[in-house]
């Protein structure tokens, strides 16, 4: 019989805003959130990690991948561009559609799928992002978490896409650490708490990270 798995799906602006110490900042998180996780006795048998960035297009760098065999490239951002999120947040609920395994009377499916979305700006496919909304939350996530990264993010863009909103005031290497430290908190909690809910409960937030209500 298969492991019931949980996606999580970890959708990240690499605009050309984010070049220099951001996505330093990021590459270093995503290596230290794979560690963390790798801890985990209840994360290894479970959690399946797929990381889709946006700038001008929309790449999967890792397709949705078991813990244990995840290897964190190094991502790069374009020099200058445009922030596709709209087509970001598109492309993720088409792979939600092909990967996360849906029951069936013979056997259980995943878990509901968890979604992380960090931008430190606003979509610039403005018409694409209001018409993925309805999309995202008809995908049955287990939760939406977006974090508005830095001073030029809009957070009350994110509030449409999700109630889970949480702002970063700035974007050196010690706040991504602590946001992703706490992404990691968040998938540990969801993947041990599976069959108690049917959602995920938010641990608390390290100071640097700040709920957006």
């Amino acid at each position: 019989m298969s492991t019931r798995r949980l996606p999580v799906y970890l959708l990240l602006d690499t605009s050309g805003s984010m070049q220099g110490e951001p996505i330093h900042a990021v590459n270093a998180g995503l290596q230290s959130l794979a560690a963390s996780l790798r801890q985990d006795p209840h994360a290894l048998e479970s959690v399946y990690i797929s990381i889709v960035t946006f700038d001008m297009e929309v790449k999967n760098v890792v397709p949705l991948t078991a813990l244990e065999d995840l290897q964190v490239p190094t991502i790069t951002t374009p020099t200058s561009g445009a922030t596709m999120m709209g087509a970001g947040l598109m492309f993720v609920c088409d792979k939600v559609a092909q990967e996360v395994r849906k029951s069936t009377a013979e056997a259980k499916g995943d878990w509901r799928p968890l979604l992380f979305l960090m931008t430190d700006g606003k979509p610039s496919d403005t018409l694409a992002f209001q018409e993925v909304i309805p999309r995202v939350k008809a995908a049955n996530f287990g939760t939406v978490v977006a974090c508005a990264a830095g001073p030029k993010s809009d957070s009350s863009v994110l509030h449409q896409l999700t109630d889970k909103v949480v702002h970063m005031d700035t974007m050196d290497s010690a706040t991504f650490s602590k946001f992703f430290q706490w992404v990691s908190s968040t998938i540990n909690q969801g993947s041990s708490s599976m069959g108690a809910a049917n959602s995920v409960t938010l641990p608390p937030p390290p100071p640097e990270v700040q709920i957006v209500i």
